[in-house]
């Protein structure tokens, strides 16, 4: 069993920065963010596999780094959008890296709210 904690969330106008956490209760292999705004499906951002992998709608503006010391990711996200607003969540998985749903593990999430 792992044990994920999100945080990090907040409010910021359009064009702000967030950084976002997600510390586990011991290494796991993969770590995926994944985000799911009102009224629609939960979509996957990033991951942190061996190549990581950023949905298209964020890639240039997140970026994911890692620290096992700290059992911590961290979702870097500048140049917020409107569009970005949503409920944030991590995963992980022992083997599985990707940004489809198919993680074992996910985390209560930390909600993210970007103004215009």
């Amino acid at each position: 069993q792992v044990q994920l904690v999100e945080s990090g969330g907040g409010s910021v106008q359009a064009g702000g920065s967030l950084r976002l956490s997600c510390t586990t209760s011991r290494y796991i292999h993969c770590i995926g963010w994944f985000r799911q705004a009102p009224g629609k499906e939960r979509e996957g951002v990033a991951h942190d596999g061996v190549w990581p992998q950023y949905a298209d709608s964020v890639r240039g503006r997140f970026t994911v780094t890692r620290d096992n010391t700290k059992n911590t990711v961290w979702l870097q996200m500048t140049y917020l959008k409107p569009e970005d607003t949503g409920m944030y969540y991590c995963a992980a998985d022992s083997s599985y890296c990707g940004l489809g749903p198919l993680y074992k593990y996910f985390g209560q999430g930390t909600q993210v709210t970007v103004s215009s």
